[in-house]
């Protein structure tokens, strides 16, 4: 054969296999430069060339396909492809998923890793898929920590009093209660500005957002309290995945959690990285009493048990020991 023919005959192939490929559109709501961009473009290109072109994953990052509460609201209409969201954002489907919020739940990354690849991340899988939603693996955002302009955060009595600007959700609007804080459900967009005219002492979040936020300039201290930690879950909806011949659905799951480790290990590197940046950038960082803070919101535990039922807070507690 000649190589004008070998080549007509290797674009045929290709043509004729992007042409009957699955498309999966998958949305986030962070920016390109995130750790879950990055990874979700490896996996992408691995999924294309593992699948030898069946299989076309492309992303759009930014809120490009609306916000996690549209795309999960797409997912279960069947309109949106796919998505990487944080896990916490289906509370809107069932409000089990606010389990792994549960404050001190999870001693360190690895613990709450073991947790959501493990029993507890398959129940809340289990869940999603009666709402024709397919989970293939548990990516994550990292731990969450205090930013404030009073003083160092060391002991629970340290929050007392304190105005701090938290996301909209109940649990975490009780925690602070019981800790003693002012929280306020402040819109992200607005919170630079609430910080810097004082509207609000504090604020919370994980080190890449408050990094990337610009928060050294208008908070002076950082408590790295590591109150809550945050998953993401890739997933796709049924009607897409059901598409995919067999091989080509446990070709694009094993990639799933091959990209799944490497977010984790970027996630885990970073926090280093920003932690130096913001040290450089002039804030002053301590550690605090985990121990205390933990046996401190022990009533926010007592309370949320009937809302997550006593399987699932067993499940935590065993993962926890």
């Amino acid at each position: 054969m000649s190589i004008m023919a070998t080549a007509l005959l290797l674009a045929t192939l290709f043509t004729s296999a992007a042409f009957g490929a699955v498309e999966i559109k998958i949305g986030h709501v962070l920016n390109q430069d995130h750790a879950w961009n990055v990874c979700l473009t490896g996996f992408a290109e691995d999924v294309a060339k593992e699948t030898e072109g069946r299989v076309v994953v492309k992303i759009y990052p930014g809120a490009q396909l609306g916000n996690e509460k549209d795309v999960i609201e797409g997912l279960t209409l069947q309109t949106v492809d796919g998505g990487l969201i944080g896990g916490g954002s289906f509370q809107s489907l069932d409000p089990k998923f606010g389990i792994e919020a549960l404050p001190y739940a999870w001693k360190d990354h690895e613990t709450a890793y073991k947790a959501m690849d493990g029993r507890i991340g398959a129940m809340l899988l289990d869940i999603l898929a009666k709402k024709g939603i397919k989970g293939l693996a548990w990516w994550e955002n990292g731990f969450r920590h205090i930013t404030n302009s009073r003083g160092p955060i060391a002991v629970p009595k340290d929050m007392e009093g304190l105005k701090i600007r938290v996301t909209p959700d109940k649990m975490r609007l009780d925690t602070f209660k019981t800790l003693g804080a002012s929280p306020m459900p402040i819109n992200f967009g607005e919170l630079y500005t609430a910080l810097q005219q004082g509207v609000v002492d504090a604020q919370e979040n994980p080190l890449a957002i408050i990094a990337s936020s610009a928060f050294y300039e208008v908070q002076k201290y950082l408590s790295l309290s590591g109150h809550i930690w945050g998953s993401a879950l890739l997933c796709v909806n049924n009607s897409v995945w059901n598409k995919l011949s067999d091989v080509d659905k446990t070709t694009v799951e094993r990639l799933a959690v091959k990209w799944r480790d490497e977010e984790r290990r970027q996630i885990l590197s970073q926090e280093e990285t920003f932690l130096t940046l913001l040290r450089d950038k002039g804030m002053l960082v301590n550690e605090v009493d985990k121990a205390a803070f933990k046996a401190a919101v022990q009533p926010v535990w007592a309370e949320y048990e009937g809302v997550f039922g006593k399987e699932l807070m067993d499940l935590v507690r065993e993962y926890g020991d």
